[in-house]
């Protein structure tokens, strides 16, 4: 299929033109209608195209299309819809005719795929960020935040992972190797089906039979195996059969399978989306699915960067990703395989430029780069990171707690330069540090008799103060905070992130519903309704 190209001049008598008497200026029709020809040039997409063969829909209008669908959250088939009876979808692809024809929804299903087997997966959200950096509004100030994405497929128990594990295996083996599988299947389950399979669900002993069995059935599956070459779809059912048994299962007193009475780490909770994972919002809140990962400039709320992670990955460990423009560059792109995140390395309109903000009680930070975020991202790792690039930092890092009210670590003083640790009763101790990097005070037996024992410890052995990699970065990150001034500007800056979030997440189909399956899909679905975001704020701007 070769390039298609969009149409030059509209008909004055059948074309859409008139929509913009009755659309705002700074409405997301308006600023596709004067921009699209430039954000999204056909040629910007030639490479995803032969050099022969039937013309493709021109893909700027392709590209409108699934911009509009994003920020209304319809699916593939409404989007189409909207776009061949909507008179302002029409406009916003260029001022098409009326009676312009449309297109199977299975274009949209295409583009996509090409964009992700591209060298440039994320290139309809780079184009509307390197058009704000083109007129100026983007400054070298990040705020970041996360917010949850729900998976789009149901969580499932063990007993129906382990038959949808087995099943996956028989599916993606040859006949010959499938006769070899099922012959070692003790049980009259064929596993033609999918779901729990016949049991009485009511009987424990018939409930612990099943799982027992299924277990059996697994590990027989995986001696049949052992010691193959498996091509690449064999060998992930055979891996994933492997983890949700070990995730899964383990054995009693006697032998016999059951399930486990714990919860694994990175446990997988779904064989049809393999990637999702649990994830806790808060302490009470818990959601199944992906993280969404922003950072948005502040003073002009475009995004500029995002990344889709497993629920169960923390804020800070996304952070590098988002502010890679603030780091030192290099001459090479890179692309992440799994959020199909790029870095090419050298983005104008940031670097060492200062700070922009306003705001005359803001904290007057040193030349440089400023990235905000809330204590999430005050982790030491990522302290360190920004101290290390000369970035400054507005991310607020947790003071240390004690239980019951007993006195904090910062009652301590840490002398990290002699490498001792002096007590609120005057007594100090040497830190002893280990392979890892890590040190431990320990005060020992000068707790038995002290008078502040009480509110100090109840541990039998005395207190021990912990000193981590990373105490000297947190200690400086802690003594800026405190300062009323720094709060302020950290109260004043840091929410503008979540009014954003608001926005992406104002639909629920493909906002804060997954619309896709698997990390990086759906972390094309989110760069995309952060292009449409984009789009829109620049109408405003």
């Amino acid at each position: 299929m070769s390039l298609g190209v969009s149409p030059v001049q509209a008909d004055l008598l059948r074309g859409t033109g008139f929509v913009a008497d009755r659309v705002g200026d700074d409405s997301v029709f308006s600023v596709l209608f004067r921009s699209g020809h430039r954000l999204f040039a056909d040629e910007l997409f030639s490479d995803l195209f032969a050099l022969g063969g039937r013309r493709s829909v021109p893909p700027r209008i392709v590209a409108t299309v699934m911009v509009l669908q994003r920020w209304f959250g319809l699916s593939d088939r409404e989007a189409v819809a909207a776009f061949e009876f909507d008179m302002r979808w029409k406009y916003a692809c260029g001022g098409l005719e009326f009676d312009y024809g449309g297109f199977c929804h299975t274009v949209l299903v295409g583009m996509r795929a090409r964009l992700a087997a591209s060298e440039q997966p994320r290139r309809v959200f780079d184009a509307t960020l390197e058009a704000a950096r083109a007129v100026g509004v983007v400054s070298a100030r990040r705020v970041l935040d996360s917010t949850p994405i729900y998976d789009a497929v149901a969580t499932q128990d063990t007993v129906t992972m382990v038959r949808g594990a087995i099943r996956g295996l028989l599916g993606a083996a040859d006949a010959v190797l499938e006769a070899e599988l099922r012959a070692v299947l003790g049980r009259d389950d064929d596993y033609a089906v999918g779901g729990k399979g016949v049991c009485d669900w009511g009987d424990q002993v018939a409930r612990e039979e099943l799982v027992a069995a299924l277990a059996a059935d697994g590990f027989g599956c995986l001696d049949v195996l052992e010691g193959r070459v498996l091509a690449d779809a064999l060998s992930e059912a055979a891996e994933l059969l492997a983890t949700i048994l070990g995730q899964d299962l383990e054995e009693d007193g006697s032998g016999r399978f059951r399930i486990a009475r714990r919860v694994a780490p990175d446990r997988v909770i779904s064989t049809v989306d393999t990637d999702a994972r649990h994830g806790r919002k808060t302490s009470a809140r818990r959601f199944d699915g992906y993280k969404g990962h922003i950072a948005v400039d502040p003073d002009s709320e475009i995004i500029v960067d995002t990344s889709v992670t497993a629920a169960n990955v923390a804020d800070s460990e996304a952070a590098a990703s988002l502010i890679s423009d603030l780091l030192p560059k290099t001459n090479n792109t890179t692309t992440d395989p799994d959020t199909g995140s790029t870095d090419t390395g050298n983005h104008p309109g940031t670097g060492n430029h200062p700070g922009t903000g306003t705001d005359p009680g803001a904290v007057e930070y040193e030349n440089g780069p400023t990235v905000y975020g809330d204590s999430a991202y005050g982790s030491g790792e990522f302290q360190q990171l920004l101290s290390e690039n000369g970035i400054n930092s507005g991310c607020r890092s947790p003071e240390p707690t004690a239980r019951r009210g007993r006195f904090n670590k910062d009652r301590f003083c840490v002398d990290l330069e002699n490498r001792t640790v002096t007590c609120p009763a005057g007594v100090t101790v040497t830190i002893k540090t280990s392979r890892d990097s890590t040190g431990r005070a320990s005060f020992g037996t000068a707790c038995t008799d002290c008078d502040l024992r009480e509110q100090c410890t109840t541990a039998a052995a005395g207190r021990t103060i912990r000193v981590g990699k990373h105490e000297a970065v947190l200690a400086k990150a802690r003594k800026r905070q405190k300062p009323r001034r720094w709060q302020n500007d950290y109260k004043a800056t840091r929410p503008k992130v979540e009014r954003k979030i608001a926005h992406l997440m104002r639909r629920r189909h493909g906002g804060r519903r997954a619309r896709m399956r698997g990390v990086a899909k759906v972390a094309a679905d989110f760069s995309l309704l952060a292009a449409a975001a984009n789009i829109a704020r620049l109408g405003t701007l």
